[in-house]
């Protein structure tokens, strides 16, 4: 047991009043445990039982997620009205109308092969009011592992990332063509 395990068991026990002051409960409750840097931590045991020691040089080490950047980002929309689902392709730093939004990523990253897929990008989203006035309704990062932490919910239209690419069957516009 712990020192912190046993000071939450003591503070429960005076709390209870069964270590009141003539209570033979409190004489018998003697913990005498070395304090937490004294104790000794040992690894799993191997499959033969024994245990062994690594040394902190020879660790394993995680290897450093590789970012690859894509010129093209892969949304998917939901029209709640109609209930039509539709796929879109935007290059990077470009923007796309979506009913009233319009849609503007500005970098768009996946994993590198080998790695377990992860795909975010960083998003604008602006809404065209009924008055004709723009007026940016999300800017954030947005993952397409998890859609419903950072989609866009909006009255009538929803907008989530699904993948980013490095090509697209949507013609590159003039400003991203190289």
């Amino acid at each position: 047991m712990t020192s912190r395990l046993a000071g939450a068991f003591a503070g429960l026990v005076f709390a209870t009043g069964l270590a009141a002051p003539g209570n033979s409960f409190s004489q018998d409750l003697q913990f005498n445990l070395p304090p937490d840097d004294e104790f000794l931590y040992e690894e799993a045991p191997a499959d033969d039982g024994s245990f062994e020691e690594i040394p902190m040089e020879e660790a394993p080490t995680e290897t450093p997620i590789q970012r690859v950047t894509n010129p093209v980002a892969e949304f998917s929309g939901i029209d709640k009205i109609t209930g039509r689902i539709i796929s879109f392709d935007v290059y990077v730093d470009e923007t796309v109308q979506f009913g009233a939004l319009q849609v503007t990523p500005r970098v768009c990253y996946s994993s590198g092969e080998g790695q377990e897929p992860r795909t975010d990008g960083f998003v604008e989203v602006d809404e065209i009011t009924l008055d004709r006035k723009i007026r940016r309704i999300f800017s954030g990062w947005m993952f397409a592992e998890s859609p419903g932490l950072n989609a866009v919910e909006h009255a009538v239209y929803d907008v989530w990332l699904k993948a980013c690419k490095q090509q697209s069957d949507v013609p590159a516009p003039e400003s991203a063509e190289g």
